[in-house]
């Protein structure tokens, strides 16, 4: 360069070094036209070495950079071979201290790439790079210098970028030209921009935190993906999780920018997906029109008129998609990695403090459902790991958005049988499962709303099997679309499904547990051979599961193992059954608080009588006395109350079959642990002389607090609807003698409590009837008196009386009883016969209630007497029992010693029989 230009360049003044940049402009303009490239050369490599890159000379580096644009600008077309050394030091320049160093920096670069255009395209990345940076330059002046490079360079890539090939890579003239008229030929040629060279720097720079840089990146991503011929939605999956972190961003902008091109995103992904699907099934009906046509040019002689025009127009329209289907369609050959983008989306899902990206990504995902739900399937564990806590969120969009993904998801996952099951051609292999099996698996198909084949793939041989014998020929005869045969191998990965799911139980939302045990009655209805065996992990955690202090949670884990249990066999019920009874050993509150619901909800499930069978069964083997009896007390009171018992109670009232013999007797052999239940169990089957034979032996028993708390409860349950049948049989005691007797025998082991009132009161409302079977005694005809009111209390009390000495003689002794008495002897007689052994449940009894007495006497807490009640009121019986009991002290103990005065001729008064009779007729006595 001439001295004078050097000095002008170096000049402090930027007017001075922008005249020196004008001389230089017109310099190289002469030496360019005449061709002397040599000395261009020298001169742009002077600037650069003697004042672009000279450090610590702020004047220098701005007349050098105002000098380059200037050199720029005068080369014109031929820039493309000297910016290999313009380029570098004006990027230098963008990180120098000074800041006007760099404002001049950008204003230098906007002068060579406007004069450069497509040929700067090669140095995008430095470029963008360092626009980056400058972006969030805390210089407001290089801020806005950058804008408007960003802006140009912007204009030039959406211009140029998908086809632009440099100057520098054609080898001739005719070679540019030849690429001109045809464009699909230059592909061996590389563009001057590579998207795939841009994109690692993308995913370097996606995490940045700044939101003036985070606003520039999304600029950047909307433009490129708004040119067709890049296809940014192919690296989609290198950028979108930092994509997704921007939604998170507090500045307003950012947000809304960053949800716009995730919206352009998805909608591009949609409409991909569209494309593609609709050309497989145009491909799809062109392949099945070729067959249809085949198969009529073989059965073309017995082809009606009709099917003829059908064929017609199918061929019609075969030819129509044929051509549809040459023509090239935008986006049909552009590859999405869905499965990059769920493991985004799924990552996602675990960052619940990220609101927004978690909707977002939830959004996503049921639109990928609609999309490709077979890409969805191998990440639901993942997904329904993080997906059902979302459903109990206290954000109201996350939780309806939850929602919508697990809906979808389920809907899918339940339909795979029907897509996948259904096409697939059924196998020859003989059925190994037993045709029980076979019954239970056709049974629950018929109940389930629409039939369904195989579970997805060819993975669960059994099921499979199973059906062999099942689908008619056609299935095999039927043409297969093309689609089905891969289908079948997408299939949910059932184990991991399942611990994502167990996880869940230890969530501390209702909702989410629900939700989880919801997808585990849906996956073992689905596959339940894969699904939760009694020898994994999950079994104890729904066993655990029932101590949930929500009952809906209870509830759907009963459903649940009562499926598994329907689709077992014998062992895993039985075991059930164990595990269940010793959950409720080793958690009494749980027993306490939630075992009727469990029992009756089983039984709603399960059948009742396999349950109360195998229960006993294990009630019988159980070393624990104390529980065994609390166990059985809590199963009788559901037998005689609860309504899913009902048809139960009908089986045990009819003794003369086999089937209700046995189920009796295995009954009374474990309810032997509770003498009260065994009693009462015995009213229910009314074996009234069995259960008057246990009486007497609980005359031998220690009298507990415990025992006549149960007694007093049996008492209002005989006043219940259930046992309506009993006190009919009270107005026939010829045919139930022994009814009298079990019941004046609870009457006399009550205190006269409450129980004991309403007892007495229902006896003595029959008490004449029994007394109108017995002969008349003559001290009826001796109580005279001048009051209607004192006779009649007289004849009730000796009518009490008498009685019950007429039941126990009359009913003793054969003379005396009849006809009636000796069909019931001869009834149980047959019973004998039958199979049930009376004596030797006696026994039983004996023996078990001996066994309780020997394991609770080291305790010593057991005692006969008001001591007794004492000292256990404080061990859980609550006040109103001890109140009840407590009248064993009360008034109308001694009136049962003043009949005798009564018959001996002692007249009372009208007053004192006044308050006799009262005492009799169960009226309570004022103390």
């Amino acid at each position: 360069m001439d001295p004078s230009i050097q000095r002008a360049l170096n000049d402090k003044l930027y007017d001075k070094r922008k005249v020196g940049a004008l001389d230089l402009e017109r310099v190289i303009r002469d030496l360019a036209a005449a061709k002397e490239f040599d000395r261009i050369k020298k001169i742009i490599q002077q600037l650069c070495n003697d004042f672009a890159y000279a450090v610590h000379q702020p004047h220098a580096r701005n007349g050098g950079l105002i000098g380059l644009a200037a050199a720029a600008i005068a080369l014109g077309p031929e820039l493309a071979r000297y910016l290999d050394e313009i380029v570098p030091p004006v990027l230098a320049c963008f990180t120098d201290q000074d800041a006007r160093v760099r404002y001049y920096a950008c204003e230098s670069m906007y002068n060579i790439a406007k004069v450069a255009k497509g040929e700067v395209l090669p140095y995008f990345n430095d470029i963008f790079d360092a626009l980056c940076k400058l972006g969030a330059d805390s210089e407001l002046s290089v801020k806005n210098g950058a804008e408007l490079l960003d802006r140009l360079v912007k204009d030039i890539v959406s211009e140029s970028a998908a086809t632009y090939v440099s100057v520098l890579h054609t080898s001739d003239e005719s070679v540019v030209e030849g690429d001109k008229e045809s464009p699909d030929e230059s592909v061996d040629l590389p563009t001057a921009f590579s998207l795939a060279d841009f994109i690692p720097l993308l995913k370097e720079r996606i995490y940045v935190i700044n939101p003036f840089t985070r606003t520039f990146l999304v600029g950047w991503i909307t433009l490129l993906d708004s040119i067709p011929d890049l296809e940014l939605v192919t690296y989609l999956p290198e950028f979108l999780g930092g994509l997704f972190k921007f939604l998170s961003d507090p500045n307003r902008d950012v947000h809304v920018a960053t949800q716009g091109a995730l919206e352009r995103f998805l909608n591009e992904i949609k409409r991909i997906s569209r494309i593609k699907k609709g050309i497989a099934e145009s491909r799809n009906a062109r392949s099945e029109g070729k067959r249809k046509r085949s198969g009529s040019m073989e059965s073309e002689a017995s082809v009606p008129p009709e099917a003829e025009g059908d064929e017609d127009s199918v061929t019609a329209a075969d030819e129509k998609s044929v051509s549809s289907d040459d023509d090239w369609v935008p986006g049909q050959d552009v590859a999405v990695n869905h499965k990059d983008i769920l493991e985004i989306l799924t990552a996602n899902l675990d960052a619940p403090l990220e609101e927004d990206s978690l909707q977002e990504s939830l959004r996503w995902i049921v639109e990928f459902l609609d999309i490709a739900p077979e890409e969805v399937l191998p990440f639901a564990p993942k997904i329904l790991a993080h997906l059902l806590p979302a459903m109990a969120s206290g954000v109201e969009p996350i939780r309806q958005a939850a929602a919508r993904v697990n809906t979808s998801l389920m809907d899918y996952v339940v339909s795979l049988s029907d897509e996948a099951g259904t096409p697939e051609p059924t196998p020859t292999v003989p059925s190994k499962i037993p045709t029980t099996a076979l019954k239970e698996n056709q049974e629950r198909r018929d109940s389930s709303t629409n039939t369904r084949g195989s579970i997805s793939g060819a993975k669960e041989p059994d099921r499979r099997e199973s059906e062999v014998q099942t689908p008619p020929p056609p299935y095999n005869k039927a043409p297969t679309p093309t689609p089905p045969p891969v289908r079948p191998q997408v299939d949910l990965d059932y184990a991991a499904a399942v611990n994502s799911l167990t996880l869940l139980f230890l969530n501390d939302h209702e909702a989410t547990r629900v939700a989880a045990l919801t997808w585990l009655l849906m996956l073992h209805k689905k596959a339940p051979k894969k699904v939760l065996a009694i020898n994994d992990g999950t079994f104890p955690a729904l066993l655990k599961t029932l101590s949930d202090p929500a009952e809906a949670v209870v509830t759907r884990d009963l459903q649940l193992l009562s499926q598994i249990s329907r689709n077992s066999g014998d062992d895993y019920f039985t075991s059930f059954m164990e595990n269940l009874l010793q959950l409720f050993s080793t958690d009494r509150k749980l027993l306490e608080t939630r075992g009727n619901l469990i029992i009756r909800q089983l039984c709603v499930s399960l059948s009742p009588e396999r349950i109360y069978r195998t229960l006993a069964d294990c009630i019988e083997k159980e070393e624990d006395v104390e529980f065994a009896s609390i166990m059985v007390q809590n199963l009788n009171n559901n037998l005689i109350t609860a309504p899913q018992l009902a048809d139960l109670r009908k089986r045990l009232r009819n003794l003369e079959t086999k089937d209700g013999q046995t189920f009796f007797v295995a009954l009374f052999r474990s309810w032997c642990y509770n003498a009260v239940a065994t009693f009462s169990l015995c009213l229910l089957a009314q074996a009234y002389e069995q259960a008057y034979n246990l009486l007497q032996i609980f005359a031998e028993l220690e009298m507990t607090v415990n025992m006549l708390i149960q007694i007093d409860k049996l008492v209002q349950l005989l006043e219940s609807p259930v046992f309506t049948y009993l006190r009919l049989q009270l107005l026939e005691p010829e045919k139930h003698p022994h009814l009298y007797k079990c019941l004046y025998g609870l009457l006399m082991l009550l205190p006269q409590s409450a129980a004991f009132a309403a007892l007495k009161n229902r006896l003595n409302s029959v008490s004449a009837i029994g007394y109108l079977h017995i002969a008349p005694r003559a001290y009826v005809s001796q109580s005279r008196s001048n009051s209607v009111v004192e006779a009649l209390s007289s004849l009730q009390l000796h009518t009490r009386q008498k009685s019950s000495e007429a039941h126990s003689s009359s009913f003793s002794a054969p003379a005396n009883a009849g006809q009636s008495n000796f069909d019931r002897s001869s009834r149980l007689k047959g019973r004998d016969e039958g199979g049930i052994r009376w004596n030797e449940l006696l026994e039983k009894f004996k023996s078990v209630q001996e066994r309780a007495r020997r394991a609770q006497r080291p305790g010593g807490e057991l005692d006969d007497g008001l001591a007794m009640l004492d000292g256990r009121l404080g061990e859980g019986v609550d006040g109103k029992a001890y109140k009840e009991l407590s009248r064993l002290q009360g008034p109308p103990l001694p009136l049962k010693d003043n009949p005798p005065a009564v018959q001996a001729g002692k007249k009372p008064t009208l007053g004192k029989f006044g308050r006799l009779g009262g005492a009799v007729g169960g009226a309570r006595p004022k103390r």
